[in-house]
């Protein structure tokens, strides 16, 4: 029987470390988010509401607010995904390998936007069609 507590308690306290880790790079993806839209004059605090930071994130990419729609139609939201990470990408004065990296690996590439150099110069007004 003594056996049993001592593999219970080891593999819940696994789970402890486990969800501070966790808790922790949350944290740390929310605070590089938090900077990027603080570098491209957004308010931070947007990163949080889920569809507003979607708004926030056309406006940073220099694309019409209603590109927003376009995020909710199934599979015409990874191309528009993609098109959004390569204006941002260009907006911080990035290569277009790195709007691929923005796209496929946000939560590497968002830290270097927001912990990095990278300076935010507003795209110039693209098409409203």
């Amino acid at each position: 029987m003594q056996s049993i507590a001592v593999v219970s308690s080891s593999s819940s306290s696994g789970v402890g470390v486990l969800v501070v880790l966790y808790l922790a790079i949350v944290i740390f993806y929310i605070a590089a988010g938090w900077k990027v839209f603080v570098k491209a004059g957004e308010p931070g605090w947007g990163v949080f509401v889920p569809i507003y930071n979607l708004y926030l994130v056309c406006k940073i990419a220099g694309r019409p607010e209603w590109w927003l729609i376009l995020f909710f139609i199934p599979f015409v939201n990874i191309v528009i995904g993609l098109i959004i990470a390569m204006d941002i990408a260009k907006a911080f004065s990035k290569s277009s390998g790195f709007g691929i990296g923005l796209w496929l690996l946000g939560f590497i590439f968002i830290p270097i936007l927001g912990f990095g150099s990278a300076q935010y110069t507003k795209p110039s007004v693209l098409s409203r069609f």
